[in-house]
């Protein structure tokens, strides 16, 4: 067996598979965060690796072979953030996660510097509140005293491959699209220096790659998840390209994308090598490295996917128990695809900028909100409820358009991939069929399939998905013809609408506040 370990931002799970991919246990633990009164949200680091062990140790009893059936390790988790550790390996503070909102104004006044169109054209990445250099450089400012008991800066994988390894790793993924060149994958001096980082440039920890790469696991890791000591432990990529990997995002033809639609939604298109990035003129999303030779992946993220859908039923639910009647999303979840397929297509144009915190892509606007456009005395609920799913799509097809081309498939996966009218919808707004993955934990199998090729079990990463993902590829969902030309003209009039809209949300967000001079 191998095991896959996916520390995400509310659950952490490991998963054990069979040598081909098949999954046959899993244990699950949930992630507890909370937020601070500054806008900060914070984990605690010794409570998110007392919960993995855990989940590793009930994992372990489940397993027909015990411990001595697994022959490796591998662990992903929730990218960005930062994870701080003094030289003793004890944490130095609570784990600032990727929802931490306190670099929000660093983060508009960096973007506005001299040296962002550099920046972006090295790391590929626009820079944004989450990541760990804006944290570094709050509490370079803010709080020195942390930054000064500090010896290691880690991110939540990192953190848990330490306390199962005793080795200070980060994987080429995370520490790239950071702080590095995607060219030459790995850190860049030049854009830490810009950043003004350079004094702290000792707190980056060396990077490993788990392709070629293991380390082992210790006594005391042994002790604490029931596994054998020494037994091989991998630092897998970051959660997103894991998942990316065992969702399909690897083909022999080497040009599928992949769509994630749980919360958020991460879109992202396979490049072969680093000269066929397109970077956009917006500088956003992320340029992440895969673990497929110079192969990566281009990435565009939604703020919110699923979002959308789960405030309209709960604004149903919430209409409805007004009167007396409690109906939960599941109950309106069992018909939702047969009256969304049956409601009038394009009764409005629907822009899912539903997060409080705006939206980063394909474009960034922390005031961008959602709006219906086009409603009419006709359209009943499912029509609108159809509206937000077509603009799901939209939003899909705006982050692909972003990142050069939409690709010449799209796997998809997370929550909205169970709904067949979303996968029907989607493929007709892109004109590309979409396929789903049998790989119920993504994250964690795109984890193993890396500790399955360092292990000798396969020559490279796309040969690991030839065995694991490929075979669990499900029938494509078509373009449905009679709707893919009015969903093309509406595509344009939905990159028309938001292009109009960022003074509207700026005036509306000054009205809220009161700041109408």
């Amino acid at each position: 067996m191998i095991i896959g370990i996916d520390a995400g931002t509310s659950v952490v799970k490991s998963v054990a598979f069979t040598l081909d991919g098949e999954q046959i246990a899993a244990a699950a633990r949930p992630n507890r965060y909370w937020r601070t009164d500054d806008g900060g949200v914070e984990q605690d680091m010794g409570e998110t690796w007392a919960d993995t062990a855990a989940t590793l140790r009930e994992l372990v009893e489940k397993l027909p072979g015990g411990a001595s059936s697994v022959l490796a390790v591998a662990v992903t988790g929730q990218g960005d953030g930062t994870w701080l550790v003094d030289a003793a390996g004890d944490p130095v503070a609570p784990a600032w996660l990727w929802l931490d909102a306190r670099t929000g104004p660093l983060a508009s006044d960096l973007i506005d510097r001299d040296f962002y169109p550099a920046h972006y054209e090295t790391t590929g990445t626009g820079i944004n509140s989450c990541q760990q250099s804006l944290h570094l450089l709050h509490m370079k400012r803010h709080m020195p005293e942390v930054l000064a008991r500090a010896a290691t800066a880690m991110h939540c994988k990192d953190w848990l491959f330490f306390r199962l390894t005793g080795e200070r790793a980060s994987d080429p993924s995370e520490a790239t699209f950071t702080f590095g060149d995607f060219r030459t994958r790995t850190y860049s001096d030049e854009v830490i220096e810009a950043l003004g980082l350079a004094a702290e440039r000792h707190l980056l920890p060396p990077v490993l790659d788990g392709v070629g790469e293991s380390r082992h696991l210790t006594e005391a890791a042994a002790s604490a998840t029931g596994l054998l000591s020494g037994t091989p432990v991998v630092l897998g990529y970051v959660d997103v390209v894991c998942t990316g990997i065992g969702g399909g995002l690897l083909s022999p033809e080497g040009d599928a994308g992949c769509s994630i639609l749980g919360s958020t939604g991460m879109h992202m298109r396979f490049v072969s090598e680093p000269d066929a990035v397109v970077l956009n003129p917006d500088r956003s999303g992320y340029v992440m490295l895969l673990p497929a030779g110079r192969a990566v992946a281009q990435i565009q993220s939604n703020m919110a996917a699923t979002l959308n859908i789960d405030w309209m039923l709960d604004v149903a639910g919430g209409i409805l128990r007004h009167e007396g009647v409690e109906r939960g999303r599941d109950d309106f979840v069992k018909a939702l695809d047969r009256h969304v397929l049956e409601a009038e297509p394009l009764s409005a144009i629907y822009h899912p900028y539903i997060s409080e915190a705006g939206e980063r892509g394909p474009f960034m606007d922390p005031l961008a909100r959602a709006q219906f456009t086009g409603l009419h005395s006709q359209a009943g609920f499912y029509d609108m409820m159809r509206a937000v799913f077509e603009g799901l799509a939209f939003a899909a097809r705006d982050c692909y358009s972003a990142t050069g081309a939409i690709p010449r498939e799209v796997r998809l996966s997370g929550g909205a991939a169970r709904s067949a009218a979303m996968r029907r919808i989607l493929a007709s707004v892109i004109d590309r069929p979409v396929r789903t993955v049998g790989q119920a934990e993504a994250g964690a199998a795109g984890a193993a399939m890396i500790a399955a090729v360092q292990q000798g079990l396969h020559p490279d990463i796309e040969a690991a998905a030839e065995v694991w993902t490929t075979p669990r590829l499900s029938a494509a969902t078509d373009p449905d013809p009679s709707v893919v030309a009015p969903y093309d003209t509406a595509f344009s009039l939905y990159r028309d609408i938001r292009a109009m809209l960022g003074p509207v949300w700026a005036r509306l967000a000054a009205i809220k506040t009161g700041d109408t001079a």
